[in-house]
């Protein structure tokens, strides 16, 4: 019983959070000069247009119900970086954009943690449905975090392997792209031998700031 209610209270923030990230690396390749994203209809923050069945429902079900980690991912959005009016300061855009819109729910989720908390010290009523409310949150703070964190990592495909070639030398960053076919084994290989087992101290640390901010504006 209480998984599915670890579950009921990630899945809504879970949601959210993969939709605004991929909403927003589709809106800002729109802004650059990239309409293949929205020729297929990913400018959207309707769900439907990003979720993955498997892996932004039935993976994290399977983390939230089990106590593992909550692990997921969204449908990438396709881009086409040789549309991009400016080819380098589109794509790195492009790329950030997805832990850009994360951040801002980090921030969202922090000033309503701070006026739930305000609302639950004025009015003792419905202390109850604010405190589950404040948990769900918290987990969106954790998971929005944990985006954020991830998505940096500089292993292709994730966002922050486009970045980092930008920054290397023409010949280094050649050779850097050829990991790019090979980069989805390397990561599942790095989780199932827990080589990023690093990222929950740095989730729970970086979340735990916006959390002291939220009880100490309070």
């Amino acid at each position: 019983m209480e998984n599915l209610d670890n579950l009921l209270l990630y899945l809504p923030v879970l949601l959210l959070s993969f939709t605004a990230h991929e909403f927003a690396h589709a809106w800002v390749a729109l802004k650059q000069g990239d309409d293949t994203a929205y020729m297929l209809g990913r400018v959207t923050l309707n769900p439907a247009a990003h979720i993955d069945p498997i892996g932004s429902i039935l993976f994290p079900a399977i983390g939230a119900l089990t106590g593992a980690p909550v692990l997921g991912w969204a449908k990438p959005v396709p881009t086409n970086s040789r549309k991009y009016r400016n080819y380098r300061r589109g794509d790195i855009l492009v790329s950030l954009a997805g832990v850009a819109a994360n951040f801002v729910l980090v921030l969202l989720f922090t000033l309503l943690c701070v006026g739930i908390l305000l609302v639950m010290d004025a009015v003792p009523a419905g202390r109850d449905t604010l405190g589950l409310l404040w948990q769900m949150l918290v987990r969106g703070i954790l998971l929005n975090v944990g985006l954020i964190l991830f998505n940096l990592i500089p292993i292709p495909p994730l966002d922050g392997s486009h970045v980092l070639y930008h920054y290397l030398p023409p010949r280094l960053g050649a050779q850097y792209r050829q990991l790019y076919p090979y980069g989805m084994f390397i990561l599942w290989g790095l989780v199932l031998l827990g080589g990023f087992n690093f990222l929950g101290p740095a989730i729970f640390g970086v979340a735990s700031v916006f959390l002291r901010v939220a009880g100490a504006a309070v």
